[in-house]
């Protein structure tokens, strides 16, 4: 005889699930145009990032911080925008998040150019939007799941999710063209999208099934702490260096506030995560192997970027292409992917992702230092292709070994899981190629002739700047630092190859051969108690 959480379950459909076909699509769309806010944030800020930090001079790690405040905003609080939306009402979250998205893309806009406040000005609105993001993601998912019925939702979600990687994929486009008239209208064209998005939701009449519950505020401030300062320590090691106290310091204790986090969730009834659901195998294979992906995935969009601009004197307009072979591959290879984990298994869709990804790396690795993108090009499709191979069916997978948990709080923790990696990945692969690149400065400046502690200050300078007050300028960028900076690319190049390696070892050793016989995840309404067996 079931229990009557289960029945309770069973008997809780979302509203959604009985309404008109227009009613649905149009609640699609609403949800659609919402979170291609937050993937095209991804990117195009990567494509305009020399142009931000030319204009606004900001130093290398300021940089990386423009685009790594948003990120570390949304890892740090997309397990609690998904316990919100669960208790508080996907709508409301929904309108909420975009509404502040959209505030902090226009005050980032309004970035004024003055040393003292303009470093902290961006960045902190960055945070803005990336909490917004993380607000809006798991609500918008757990809508698009809650309209359609379980026969028409996985044409329903493939539609989202492919639409969405065309506006990604568009936004990078635009992001090129606006940023050559100012780089501000890049944060600027988040304003119309976010009002189409709330006035769809809105028409759509969207409703779905939630609970209030008592916010772990406790759970919030531990995780949020853990992984700011953790990733602070390895993003500041570029400028204090390993030698000094802080740096270990502010590593360490992130590291001990994310372990206390564990020890507390594991305690408390009503957890901002449930943290048991990683005692689960498959889950925690593959929520590593899907970190290991996201570090990867995430500071290729900046770097891409950087090097299409610094090294090859493309403009912003143009250095976009990049990122187009790159979702060209992807996509195609996603669409495949799908097909791929319900005939032949995680397993052999994924490592197989994996060693494409690290084979297309290498292979792209071992082209940039010829400054030629013609010789790249297939390279980066191949990279992209095997992206597509793991992101879609790692998530699938470890989403259906946790049909335990409601929608926005599954949600919730995967999304923490690729935001944190990639937030992790940015910090500690920013250092590395700053590191390098200072390195190969130093060594270009003395055979020049100048001495070595004025050779060190000047590559130290030049590197923290990424050559970036350069470009805009009448003449190019000079010879040396392009091959300079090629060659600390082309290393970091390897390094993330080698991260795709162990992601497949990973896959190899941990996931289970073949299909899986089990059915495929029912998704529980929201405020499901039931705990897990496995």
């Amino acid at each position: 005889m079931r229990s009557p959480e289960r029945q309770h379950d069973d008997l809780a459909a979302p509203a959604l699930s009985t309404a008109t076909s227009g009613s649905r699509y149009r609640a699609l769309a609403a949800m659609i145009f919402a979170v291609s806010m937050t993937l095209i944030d991804q990117t195009i800020v990567s494509i305009a990032a020399p142009q931000i930090q030319a204009d606004l001079g900001l130093s290398a790690v300021g940089l990386q911080w423009t685009v790594n405040a948003y990120i570390l905003a949304m890892a740090a609080l997309f397990a609690c925008g998904g316990r919100l939306s669960d208790t508080m009402g996907h709508r409301r979250m929904v309108v909420s998040g975009v509404v502040l998205f959209a505030v902090a893309s226009a005050m980032c806009g309004l970035t004024p150019r003055v040393p003292e406040v303009t470093q902290a000005w961006i960045v902190t609105f960055r945070v803005l939007q990336g909490a917004g993001g993380a607000v809006m993601y798991p609500a918008a998912l757990a809508i698009v799941v809650s309209a359609f019925p379980l026969r028409e939702r996985g044409q329903a979600l493939a539609l989202f999710f492919a639409v969405a990687g065309v506006f990604t994929v568009l936004g990078t486009v635009l992001g090129g063209l606006l940023a050559e008239w100012t780089w501000r209208a890049i944060f600027w064209i988040n304003v119309p999208v976010a009002v189409i998005a709330v006035a769809l939701t809105l028409r759509s009449h969207v409703t779905t099934e939630h609970r209030p519950a008592r916010l772990d505020y406790r759970g919030l401030v531990l995780i949020a702490a853990g992984i700011a300062l953790s990733v602070f320590g390895f993003q500041q090691s570029a400028i204090w260096g390993w030698a000094n106290p802080a740096t270990g310091l502010s590593v360490a204790t992130g590291v001990v506030l994310l372990v206390t986090f564990v020890a507390v969730e594991r305690r408390t009834s009503s957890p901002l995560i449930r943290v048991d659901i990683f005692r689960t195998r498959a889950f925690l294979v593959d929520s590593t192997i899907l970190a290991l992906s996201m570090m990867v995935f995430v500071p290729l969009f900046l770097f891409a970027s950087q090097y299409a601009q610094v090294c090859l004197g493309r403009s912003a307009a143009d250095s976009w292409i990049i990122l187009v072979y790159f979702f060209v591959g992807l996509s195609i290879a996603a669409l495949a992917g799908g097909r791929m984990l319900d005939r032949a298994g995680v397993k052999e869709t994924v490592v197989l992702g994996c060693v494409m990804a690290g084979a297309g790396l290498g292979l792209w690795a071992g082209e940039v230092t010829e400054l030629d993108l013609d010789s790249q090009r297939w390279f980066i499709v191949l990279t992209g292709a095997g992206m597509g191979l793991v992101l879609g069916p790692v998530t699938t997978d470890a989403v259906n070994h946790a049909s335990e948990m409601s929608y926005g709080e599954v949600v919730g923790i995967t999304q923490t899981v690729r935001n944190f990696a990639g937030s992790l990945g940015l910090a500690i692969l920013g250092t590395i190629l700053l590191s390098i690149n200072t390195s190969r400065l130093t060594a270009s400046l003395m055979t020049a002739g100048m001495p070595a502690a004025q050779a060190e200050r000047r590559a130290r300078s030049i590197a923290h700047l990424g050559a970036g007050p350069t470009l805009g300028a009448p003449a190019p960028v000079p010879a040396f630092i392009r091959l300079d900076f090629a060659s600390a690319m082309e290393s970091v190049f390897f390094v993330m190859a080698a991260i795709m390696a162990l992601a497949a070892l990973v896959g190899m050793v941990g996931l289970p051969a073949g299909g899986d016989p089990r059915p495929r995840r029912r998704w529980w309404a929201p405020g499901s108690s039931r705990r897990s067996g496995r």
